[in-house]
């Protein structure tokens, strides 16, 4: 009994351990292969893949840009998106108007029917920016009282609900008023009141005097398209005449810029064709005959405002651009002659900016031009109060090499301008928002940065009596009653509100498309 007892309890070691070893084999696999997979997770080098994959096309971003929820549910799927990825077809499709801009969309490629990236490589990305982005962005209100030195004036005129694109003074100290929901273009006088209107089509946003004509930039379209319906129309300075459209199929156009860039004693023009998710940045060559040779200059969206200058003393007019819209920066086009230039990017911001407005001016009178750039386009997700939405100030030490010397933070600023607006000698600066905090701060609508004089940068910040009265989009600084000063005036958009405090419907019944600032300083 007891050998065989032993026999049996031999056999059952000797299977019991055929089965040990046959487990250990297994699961040494099967943990050498977990072992393994977290080897190849950690030998993922997420940032490198964002580096190839997001930044060869603009500035990478940081994910403490924007809280963990804009990344999840609106950042992140964009970006997949040029990336070819998508949930379906369905949400491919939606991306693409119905119409001529979406065959413009189609031919440049801009969503790929294809992934160019492994799912898996899309989904380490997206892990990086959900793991490390913050769940909230703390930006504390601001409290600006009402002590501009400026006195509101809001015309008689009624226009409901205002969505006004233009507001510029004119050479004679009256007022263009542009508004998209009528399609119209008014001349007022320095009294605010309406001399004359016409019918130019939806969103003018530019007009200048040039031989006798004014020529104004029409958008064609308001709302984001990509579609090429914008336009400029020359118009008889003495309004006898008719209109007639010099250059049209413009992608979205938002500004114009005029001068000679050829030498040959002819207007060029340079337009900023913002479009939606294509546009550029284009040169129309004044031809001897009055017709115009057209050249792309950049083959990007998001061309905001152009300048002509002459930024490297060679004689020849050089180009300066800003760029939002994904890309976002601020380049120089060097002019090499017979409609040639050569691509420099001077500043460059991150995606997450909302780049909105830039001007050349020289801050510290040593010669050079400055930039002065605002960060501030909240439209493009549930609007997010941003630390660094605001006013930008960059030096240029003399070589077109740009420096960071001034910050103000304003939510959801959306232009500057820099001028002595109390004539003590320094550069103040007036500035809109057409995204303030509605809820904490909303007094920044309207903001004066007054230059104290006690350093290179301290100001005093106020605004002005009445700033709720509108949603200012627009603003134009010139001395409309001639007293030697600086006034402005500030153009009105009715456009809803996140929250929703009814400020939608005030504007509305109200129906004021603009407000004049006059300057009370004594000269």
């Amino acid at each position: 009994m007891d050998a065989l007892c032993s026999f049996g309890i031999l056999k059952v070691l000797r299977k019991s351990t055929h089965q040990l070893l046959w487990f250990a084999a297994i699961f040494g696999a099967l943990l050498l292969s977990i072992l393994s997979c977290e080897r190849e997770d950690d030998a993922v080098d997420v940032e490198a893949l964002i580096a190839i994959h997001c930044g060869s096309c603009h500035l990478v971003p940081d994910p403490g840009e924007l809280t963990r929820d804009r990344w999840e549910e609106f950042v992140l799927p964009r970006m997949g998106y040029f990336l070819g990825i998508y949930e379906s077809p369905e949400e491919r499709a939606e991306l693409i108007e119905a119409s001529t801009g979406g065959e413009i969309v189609e031919a440049a490629e801009v969503f790929p029917k294809k992934p160019l990236i492994d799912r898996e490589d899309w989904q380490h990305i997206v892990n990086y920016y959900l793991d490390l982005a913050p769940e909230k962005i703390e930006v504390a209100p601001k409290q600006i009282p009402a002590t501009a030195p400026f006195a509101a004036e809001f015309p008689e005129m009624y226009l409901s609900p205002p969505s006004t694109t233009l507001t510029q003074f004119s050479n004679d100290g009256g007022i263009f008023l542009g508004d998209a929901h009528t399609g119209q273009i008014f001349d007022c006088d320095n009294r605010m009141e309406p001399l004359s209107n016409g019918k130019v089509g939806e969103g003018a946003v530019g007009i200048e005097a040039i031989g006798g004509q004014l020529l104004i930039t029409v958008m064609g379209q308001f709302s984001p398209t990509d579609a090429a319906l914008g336009y400029i129309v020359a118009l008889p300075e003495d309004r006898v005449g008719s209109a007639e459209i010099i250059i049209d199929q413009l992608q979205r156009p938002v500004h114009t810029a005029y001068g000679d860039l050829h030498g040959e004693g002819r207007t060029d023009i340079v337009v900023c064709e913002f479009g939606k998710w294509t546009g550029g940045l284009t040169l129309f060559h004044a031809m001897e005959d009055g017709s115009y040779e057209r050249h792309r200059l950049l083959n990007t969206p998001g061309a905001t405002r152009a300048y002509i200058q002459d930024m490297n003393s060679d004689g020849r007019s050089d180009i300066v651009a800003l760029f939002a819209q994904g890309s976002e920066g601020i380049d120089i086009f060097y002019n090499k002659g017979n409609s040639e230039f050569s691509r420099v990017r001077v500043l460059r911001f991150p995606s997450t900016y909302g780049s909105s407005y830039f001007d050349l001016f020289d801050f510290n009178d040593d010669g050079n031009l400055d930039i002065i750039y605002t960060a501030g386009d909240n439209a493009d997700f549930k609007p997010l109060m941003k630390p660094y939405h605001g006013v930008y100030v960059y030096l240029n030490d003399g070589d077109n090499r740009f420096e960071q010397a001034f910050f103000q933070h304003i939510n959801g600023a959306y232009k500057a301008i820099p001028a002595d607006f109390d004539s003590d000698g320094d550069i103040d600066i007036a500035t809109i928002s057409f995204f303030p905090d509605w809820e904490l701060s909303p007094d920044e609508g309207f903001v004066y940065l007054e230059n104290t004089g006690e350093g290179d940068f301290d100001f005093n910040l106020s605004t002005f009596k009445g700033v709720g009265q509108g949603r200012w989009i627009t603003m134009d600084a010139a001395d409309i009653d001639l007293d030697g000063d600086h006034d402005l005036v500030l153009g009105s958009l009715a456009f809803e509100t996140t929250p929703d405090l009814g400020h939608v419907e005030k504007w509305s019944r109200n129906g004021i498309p603009f407000v004049v600032l006059r300057n009370l300083v004594e000269q």
